[in-house]
């Protein structure tokens, strides 16, 4: 059960007493946002995130009961390795959970970063151009405020860019792929997840209202935060 919840002017922080309390309460949310999806529209469009924290729910949904026919799964970026590296974001969503599941693979999206950044990110646009508004968008945040791989100092918007070619990356490896700002904002909903202490002075920095990676994501209704730390109730603007 959440701890508190602080609303600022388009962020929802939700804290939680650990990150076994986190994970419970964003797979339940999931759940009912997939069924919502689904009834609704017939489809759920899912975007999925890399780490630690998303590992521990995509491990847990294996066991969820829903129509694994109609969900749609994407990325929000990928490491340029070859295909079937344990460093990319769609081997560890394949080993933990895809592989065990009834997901269609005509409907696990992968970007194709083993073709270098600029054909790779190419190519994913092409794949992208039309996906209608995502149904929920999983991000994380990085230590000095990236998201997906947003990295402070670099474009996070390239002229109606949907996807991004990424060089430089201050993290190895260099070379990257990722979804635009802007595209991963064209979702319903958009969820951090954000766990572990060394995560604190980034989420304090986007609590201030500090131009970090992550403050660049704004779809229409505002992003929710779930995260084990306690932040005060302290609100920022932006």
């Amino acid at each position: 059960m959440a701890q508190s919840r602080v609303n600022d002017l388009r962020r929802q922080w939700h804290s939680f007493a650990d990150a076994g309390a986190l994970r419970d309460e964003v797979l339940r949310q999931l759940s009912a946002a997939a069924h919502a999806a689904i009834a609704e529209t017939g489809a759920f469009h899912l975007v999925l995130a890399g780490g630690g924290t998303p590992a521990a729910i995509y491990a847990a949904l294996i066991g969820l009961q829903t129509d694994w026919s109609a969900w749609f799964l994407y990325f929000g970026d990928e490491r340029c390795v070859p295909r079937g590296d344990p460093e990319r974001n769609d081997t560890m969503a394949r080993k933990i959970w895809l592989d065990r599941v009834a997901v269609p693979a005509s409907q696990v999206f992968s970007i194709p970063a083993e073709l270098g950044a600029e054909q790779g990110a190419a190519a994913y646009a092409r794949t992208l151009s039309g996906t209608p508004t995502f149904d929920l968008v999983l991000l994380g945040l990085g230590e000095d405020g990236h998201t997906a791989s947003l990295f402070p100092g670099q474009p996070r918007d390239r002229d109606q860019a949907s996807v991004l070619a990424v060089h430089d990356a201050p993290k190895p490896p260099p070379d990257r792929i990722s979804l635009s700002a802007r595209r991963l904002s064209d979702a319903r909903r958009v969820w951090f997840l954000v766990t572990g202490e060394g995560k604190r002075e980034a989420a304090q920095r986007w609590r201030r209202g500090d131009d970090i990676p992550a403050q660049a994501i704004r779809p229409v209704g505002g992003v929710d935060i779930f995260t084990d730390l306690d932040l005060g109730a302290a609100a920022a603007s932006g």
